[in-house]
């Protein structure tokens, strides 16, 4: 299941050359040639493409888009996707676009229910909507508890890459251009800017409340509630760093009284006029500023007060910034109208960095998680040198799948010097403060990384030049609040993976203090384990821990005086 942007793959005058566009197709027509049966999700509306009113007139649309047949399918009232209509004896691969999901509140909401019907028969779930990664909805973050594997298509790569790029801090002097308006919603992100950029040039109601902080006089009906402090913070951040901050000198000014408009000071806006553009001094103290610069991050419209964009000073400021990328100046411009006027009055060139979408950029700014980039699996990208974690990387392997704070690890590894020991784990702190411990103490046959093993256990143990011989899940934390989660950690493809790579009479040791947990696991590695696995004892729980060694929380329990279910399974030999 392909979650695509509608805004892009959709839009009635999309670039059809831009790598966004190509690379949207490209995630479809990959999966189809490898012969994947793919559903095709999202939501849209008339105002992405006037045409296209109806499922049937999307789907023939993105049908001419592909080359490729693409199926209308339908949600039913009971959220469940219709049988698709194949026969049984072709193994062609389809593809199908499911009904808009604009029409299904259920989506916004992230409804859980909702979320395991609309993935109902899914394996993988792609996302490829990089620029609705801010949200938290059904279709690309409630799915990824129900699939198989949740992974990026090309696309949201592609978006990802460009985000990454426009704040990359290479190239000095480097300025910031920020327009639009609500201040205290956006402070966090432009503190961000102040503390990464050469100087600040504000073309939007911002510069109002930047004024109004500075003491200039600004009417009131253009200041925000609350943003003094903000705008104050902003001003202090700049001073400690030494960096300007401009704001405009002069405005264009209309009156309902007056046909003509009227150029005034901007440090004093006289009553009944209201500002709709900038004069002809600030366009000259921005393009000299601008003009210095190595690099250029454009945010947001050049709008002031309740008027429409200023078309003037937008399309010089545009020449400008277009001129500037032709003499090799990074540039990256951010939001729909900043776009659509750079590509209305200049050539796009390879220096441009395009990001039509500002809400996701505005998130990511303000150092928030972005939901639907968080959902996704996490590959583990980086080479791992054995010999220099391990004293003998040959010697035989354990693997502990959510380590916690490695007291078990630690007291296995002191007890066991003829093995190796290696935890896992996601939470960053308690994985650092592990890595202190084993410095401290010069542990030569214990280590830990910071990672999902659900989704890496295979690329990471399948590089140990050793063999693994045990591998162990131990009181994993089931969330009853959300039991779409609860058992998050023990999925199918973590427990093919270890089955893969465990060698014959290796063993899995799982335990919990929650008996249906205990249950949960022995259940998915006896169903997913292809008849491999075997348990390795009579009794229905072993009433002891066989290694000697308690981790925190198995001490804690028992110190409680609560039991604890616990069960070795062994890789048997038999094929």
């Amino acid at each position: 299941m392909v979650r695509f942007d509608s805004n892009i793959l959709l839009e009635e005058n999309q670039n059809q050359n831009s790598k966004t566009f190509i690379s949207a197709l490209v995630t479809i027509k990959y999966l189809h040639v490898a012969g994947a049966k793919v559903i095709l999700i999202s939501s849209w509306s008339t105002k992405t493409n006037s045409n296209l009113d109806s499922l049937d007139s999307v789907s023939a649309y993105i049908s001419s888009l592909l080359k490729l047949k693409v199926l209308p399918m339908k949600l039913c009232h009971e959220y469940e996707l219709t049988r698709l209509e194949e026969s049984q004896e072709t193994h062609t691969p389809s593809i199908y676009l499911l009904e808009n999901l604009s029409q299904f509140k259920e989506d916004i909401a992230n409804n859980s229910r909702f979320s395991q019907e609309l993935s109902s028969g899914v394996d993988i779930f792609i996302n490829d909507a990089f620029f609705q990664s801010h949200k938290t909805l059904a279709s690309t973050v409630g799915v990824t508890s129900f699939c198989y594997a949740s992974v990026a298509g090309f696309q949201f790569e592609e978006g990802l890459s460009q985000l990454k790029k426009a704040f990359e801090t290479k190239e000095n002097p480097y300025i910031a251009m920020v327009g639009g308006g609500n201040l205290i919603e956006k402070a966090a992100a432009i503190n961000h800017l102040v503390s990464r950029s050469n100087g600040l040039i504000f073309v939007g109601n911002i510069a109002f409340q930047i004024m109004h902080a500075l003491g200039f006089s600004v009417p009131n009906k253009y200041l925000e509630v609350g943003a003094f402090k903000e705008a104050i913070q902003i001003i202090k951040s700049a001073n400690s760093r030494n960096i300007p901050i401009f704001f405009p000198k002069d405005f264009w000014c209309m009156n309902d009284q007056f046909k003509n408009p009227k150029l005034v000071s901007g440090h004093c806006i006289p009553e009944g006029w209201t500002p709709f553009g900038l004069g002809p001094n600030s366009l000259e103290e921005i393009t000299t500023l601008l003009s210095k610069s190595k690099k250029i991050v454009w945010i947001g419209p050049v709008k002031f007060g309740l008027s429409n964009q200023d078309s003037y000073g937008t399309s010089i400021l545009a020449k400008v910034i277009g001129k500037l990328s032709e003499e090799n100046c990074d540039v990256t411009v951010i939001g729909n109208m900043a776009c659509k006027a750079l590509m209305e009055e200049s050539m796009v060139s390879s220096n441009f960095n395009i990001i039509e979408n500002a809400s996701v950029v505005w998130e990511f700014l303000k150092g928030r998680k972005l939901p639907g980039l968080m959902a996704l699996d996490r590959g583990y990208p980086y080479s791992i040198d054995w010999h220099t974690i391990y004293a003998d990387p040959d010697r035989p392997l354990f693997v502990d799948i959510g380590s916690g704070n490695g007291m078990f690890l630690f007291g296995m590894a002191t007890k066991r010097k003829d093995m190796n020991f290696l935890g896992l784990e996601m939470n960053g702190k308690l994985v650092k403060r592990c890595l202190e411990t084993c410095h401290l103490s010069g542990l030569k046959n214990g280590y830990f990384i910071e990672t999902n093993a659900t989704s890496t256990f295979g690329l990471i143990v399948s590089c140990y030049p050793g063999k693994l011989v045990f591998a162990s899940i131990q009181c994993p934390n089931p969330d009853f609040n959300r039991p779409e989660h609860r058992w998050k950690m023990v999925q199918r493809s973590l427990i093919e993976a270890i089955l893969h790579l465990l060698s014959y009479d290796g063993k899995v040791f799982l335990q919990s203090d929650i008996e249906g947990v205990a249950l949960r696991m022995k259940e998915e590695f006896l169903k997913y384990g292809n008849g491999k696995f075997i348990i390795d004892h009579q009794e229905e729980w072993l009433k002891e821990n066989p290694f000697g060694v308690k981790s925190d929380w198995e001490k804690h329990v028992l110190d409680n005086g609560s039991p604890m279910y616990r069960l070795m399974l062994s890789k048997s030999l038999r094929e």
